[in-house]
């Protein structure tokens, strides 16, 4: 581990004490993790504590956990032909946990679902820090609202919560910003359907733009794979041409 790195883990590790729930180092980046109910407290510390001073709230993002880790793919089992390559429709993958099977209710491996991740700045100090919070409900995740801390959080925020469905409890104007008034669910989701809820067409009759159940036939769409290539037919393990 860098000097910096770990001088700056144990001044956070100092200024947030028991509010610190883990705190790891990977990548040449430092990452607490902070419980809901500690958020505040503990980012009013990061951003006045001498020797920290995070004075800027870089981003917000949601992150959702549902089947952390998994993959489709089963590329050393798959058969040379057709859409083998893929996992079934009731898998783990990404294709299963869509919703356009079926499947049932998808829920996170790791325990915690929904988690929003806060990245710092310290401009005096030329310092980051990454900061998460998990969220303890996964059927209504809610974490507290860091605007009065930064007022930058604001929009960061409301588009955590319209991807995701985070709710960030004292927001003073938490609504969706980047989908449509009547769009429905939260897209960045795992179960989110691919083809989408609704769609949108225009009516004659009524005269004005309708929302109406997608009619989008589901489909799978799995990358066609190129097992021969003519541009390396006829050539030896060497690279060279063995017709000539």
């Amino acid at each position: 581990m860098a000097h910096h790195l770990e001088a700056l883990s144990e001044r956070v590790r100092s200024a947030l004490g028991e509010r610190v729930a883990a705190l790891k180092v990977d990548r040449d980046e430092v990452t607490v993790e902070i419980r809901p109910d500690d958020l505040l407290e503990a980012m009013t510390a990061l951003r006045d504590t001498e020797g920290l001073q995070f004075e800027q709230l870089m981003d917000v993002c949601g992150v959702d956990y549902a089947a952390y880790g998994q993959d489709e793919w089963i590329t050393e089992e798959a058969s040379w032909t057709g859409f083998s390559r893929g996992v079934d429709g009731f898998s783990a993958g990404r294709l299963g946990i869509t919703g356009i099977y079926g499947v049932h209710e998808i829920k996170s491996n790791t325990g915690r679902r929904f988690a929003a991740v806060y990245h710092l700045l310290s401009i005096s100090l030329n310092q980051r820090l990454r900061v998460k919070v998990f969220a303890e409900d996964d059927d209504f995740p809610v974490v507290p609202s860091v605007v009065g801390i930064w007022s930058s959080a604001n929009w960061f925020e409301r588009e955590a919560f319209d991807l995701f469905g985070i709710v960030f409890e004292g927001h003073p104007d938490l609504r969706r910003i980047l989908t449509d008034y009547g769009f429905v669910g939260h897209p960045f989701r795992k179960d989110f359907p691919l083809i989408g809820n609704v769609e949108v067409r225009y009516d004659p009759d009524q005269g004005r733009v309708v929302y109406q159940p997608v009619t989008i036939e589901p489909r799978v769409l799995v990358p066609r794979v190129i097992r021969d290539d003519n541009r390396y037919a006829g050539r030896d393990q060497a690279g060279e041409r063995s017709d000539v």
